[in-house]
């Protein structure tokens, strides 16, 4: 009996099928009984795979569908490289998690490794079929291809290989993820990246290097990849939790995250399968274009990329039609007639479709996600409890600092008006003074000394300033092409050499020059590299959110926690402690799943801290779009107070996570990298200072100004502030007028999915 009924899918691309079929599956037969496949012993007898079970699961009909165009032999190779992934999940399953074989599972891993060599390596000999059948689908593979992409495919099959290790720990602890968690790790564990590579390899046109790292490119991918395993989550979920006991499984996640039922959390992950699609649409027909049209592509790469594009969306069709089909899957009822056309592709072939692309969840999803209305009237939040483990720390230099940063700004212009903004300036004085970023500076890099702290502070007010710069320069005019010039001058007042700069004009620039020139000025060139591509990550989210504006698109959820990073200046503020030890600490280390995990769990609590803190100010006073209890009560069609409890049961989980990492994952780093003494000493202190780095932010909202009622209506409506109202703005101490409304620290009822009468 299925565990739940099979939602319904959206999918809006024809499935079709590769005329060569037949051939590829008598290749993969023979391919697999040669490199050993069909006769690799299991632990406790038998063997993982035989003849009748690789026909029955049928990989040549999935690489048919998914890979409709192609010729024969790429096929066959494409093939291979799947029957390849699967029986390597397969044997991995047997021989280490079944047993919990943690160090047998890392050395079968590394040694997997080695089999991927670059130019002038040689491969060792074969020891076991995953070894052997690496070894020639390599071989076969990489001269046909570019050094970048072959350093893209390497990247992408080391991740879903040592990332079995993060499902093995899990099983091993009995730990199920957080959505979060969940979904940027199954990106990494779960394959589609690898499989969008390959797409490359099938329509024999690769995505150009000078494009590959853009951002339309990578949201590409990681929607497509989202959607492939979202929707294989769902149709595996009876195989890999009701019978082999996984727990690295969307619906069981959804499941205990929300304290409901399977059926339920089944219809949240096609929701979510859903928007990730819609997202891929948006992007493939509007950001990619522009994209092209910007960096003058010429045709023969614009032709590549289209061609990429059209094989992503076969692999979501394909792939699709052969989840309903295949025997490994729980699939009842999702084929309800042929549902594949067998047609050429072109003009006219969409009439071929079966399902109707106006109804089901897509037209919800899409209706309900650009239909906010702005400046909706929504009061008060009522602020949840949080869970904050850690204690409050405030540096000495505090009071100087403060005295230091107002003079700053001030020879800066902050408070100078700018042109266009009736208002005058973005900021007053008085606003400032209230904001008291040395305070949150103070919090959060207690130990610094006193130039540090400034400069620390001076990052905090000057990225504060242009996230409100922005919207008041640009976003009332919706004159994208302004910001995005503004944008591009910033990098300007960041030279890499540490050289001279152009005059500036603005008091953005003047600030970033002066932030520049003293902050990078004395580190290493790699180092200030790395800072520059944190300051731009943040600047150009900024236009991200405009385009947004524009559309009046309430951000797709997994797309607004992601990009929340860097409209809050996460890794600006976090690389400021991190970069002081850039030659000491090996690069590798930071790019692990505990360290980048360490610093998204934390990222994320402080930037749902403060969308708690301002959704008053942001969709009633500024009428945003980016928060992510507005992007929850979206999502989930709930009201405002069900969505905050969602955003404080999401805080509590990635608070949980950080403090898991910390004791448990942080030394088990340790000891496998056999990191030296003072390796260990930064990399602790690193944890420490994200320790303070929470819990300075979440002290800073409580005391600061910026979000209460009383300076809204000063500065929005330029009305006085009643006589007697408890919402009078103090500067510190303001945390004794809020309103302080607990909700309890249980998680989310089933009963709360579903949409509420209340308005918000």
């Amino acid at each position: 009996m299925q565990a739940f009924t099979l939602p319904d899918f959206y999918m809006p691309y024809p499935a079709r099928i590769n005329p060569h079929l037949e051939r590829a599956r008598a290749h993969s037969a023979a391919w697999a009984r040669e490199t050993g496949m069909l006769d690799s012993p299991k632990p406790g007898g038998g063997v993982v795979w035989d003849e009748a079970a690789l026909a029955r699961m049928d990989y040549a009909l999935m690489c048919a569908y998914t890979h409709p165009d192609c010729d024969g032999p790429a096929l066959d190779l494409i093939t291979d490289w799947y029957v390849w992934v699967f029986f390597f999940d397969d044997h991995f399953l047997e021989h280490f998690k079944h047993s919990r074989d943690l160090r047998g599972a890392k050395a079968h891993l590394d040694r997997l490794e080695l089999f991927m060599t670059m130019d002038g390596q040689t491969p060792p000999e074969p020891g076991n079929p995953a070894e052997a059948g690496l070894a020639d689908l390599w071989e076969r593979t990489v001269p046909a291809m570019s050094h970048g992409w072959r350093r893209r495919f390497v990247t992408s099959t080391h991740n879903l290989m040592i990332e079995s290790m993060w499902e093995l720990d899990n099983i091993d602890r009995g730990r199920i993820a957080n959505p979060i968690e969940y979904v940027q790790m199954r990106r990494r564990v779960g394959g589609a990246p690898w499989s969008a590579n390959l797409v490359e390899y099938a329509v024999g046109a690769e995505v150009p290097d000078g494009l590959a790292g853009t951002r339309p490119l990578h949201v590409l991918c990681d929607t497509f990849s989202d959607a492939v395993h979202l929707r294989n989550d769902l149709f595996s979920y009876q195989r890999e939790v009701r019978e082999e006991g996984e727990n690295s499984n969307a619906v069981l996640v959804f499941e205990r995250f929300f304290d409901c039922s399977t059926q339920e959390a089944a219809e949240l992950v096609n929701d979510l399968l859903t928007s990730r699609l819609l997202r891929f649409e948006d992007t493939a027909l509007s950001e990619v274009p522009a994209l092209l049209a910007e960096h003058a592509v010429p045709a023969h790469e614009q032709v590549a990329v289209g061609l990429y594009v059209k094989g992503l969306q076969d692999w979501q069709s394909g792939g699709h039609e052969w989840h309903a089909r295949s025997s490994r899957y729980m699939n009842e009822g999702a084929v309800s007639g042929p549902g594949v056309s067998r047609s050429p592709t072109g003009l006219g072939t969409s009439a071929a479709r079966f399902p109707s692309l106006a109804a089901g969840p897509s037209l919800r999803l899409r209706a309900r996600q650009r239909s906010h209305v702005p400046f909706t009237p929504v009061g008060h939040l009522p602020l949840p409890e949080f869970h904050m483990p850690f204690p409050i720390r405030t540096s000495p230099h505090l009071e100087a600092v403060r005295r230091d940063l107002v003079g700053w700004a001030r020879r800066t212009g902050l408070f100078d008006s700018v042109p266009g903004v009736e208002a005058g300036g973005v900021w007053d004085e008085r606003r400032f003074l209230g904001f008291d970023f040395a305070y949150c500076a103070a919090m959060i890099h207690a130990d610094s000394d006193r130039e540090q702290l400034n400069l620390s502070a001076g990052w905090l007010a000057w990225g504060t300033y242009g996230d409100d710069y922005f919207p008041v320069a640009f976003g009332a005019t919706r004159n994208l092409a302004a910001a995005k010039l503004c944008n591009e001058r910033l990098s300007a007042f960041m030279p890499l050499d540490a050289g001279a700069v152009p005059e500036p004009t603005n008091q953005l620039e003047r600030g970033l020059a002066d932030l520049w020139r003293r902050t990078a000025g004395p580190m290493e060139e790699p180092a200030r590299r790395e800072f520059r591509e944190a300051v731009e990550s943040m600047t150009a989210s900024w236009l991200w959110e405009m385009d947004n504006q524009t559309h009046n698109r309430v951000p797709d959820p997994v797309d607004y926690v992601e990009m929340r990073r860097r409209t809050f200046g996460s890794d600006l503020t976090i690389s400021l402690a991190k970069l002081a030890h850039y030659d000491v600490v090996p690069a590798e280390i930071y790019r692990t799943r505990v360290m980048r995990e360490l610093d998204t769990a934390a990222q994320d609590y402080a930037t749902f801290t403060n969308d708690l803190f301002s959704y008053q100010k942001e969709i009633e006073f500024e009428g945003e779009l980016h928060n992510v209890v507005l992007v929850v009560e979206n999502f989930l069609g709930v009201d405002r107070l069900a969505a905050r409890d969602v955003v404080a049961d999401l805080m509590t989980a990635r608070m949980r996570q950080f403090e898991h990492l910390v004791a448990h994952d942080l030394p088990a780093l340790f000891e496998e990298f056999d990191l030296d003494e003072q390796v260990r000493g930064i990399l602790t202190r690193h944890a420490d200072g994200l320790k303070d780095w929470m819990s300075g932010i979440l002290e800073w909202h409580r005391r600061c100004a910026r979000y209460t009622e009383a300076e809204l209506v000063r500065h929005h409506r330029g009305a006085p502030v009643p006589a007697g109202s408890p919402f009078l703005p103090s500067g510190l101490g303001t945390s004794a007028v809020r309103v302080a409304v607990s909700a309890g620290a249980g998680g989310l009822r089933a009963s709360a999915l579903r949409p509420s009468d209340a308005t918000r």
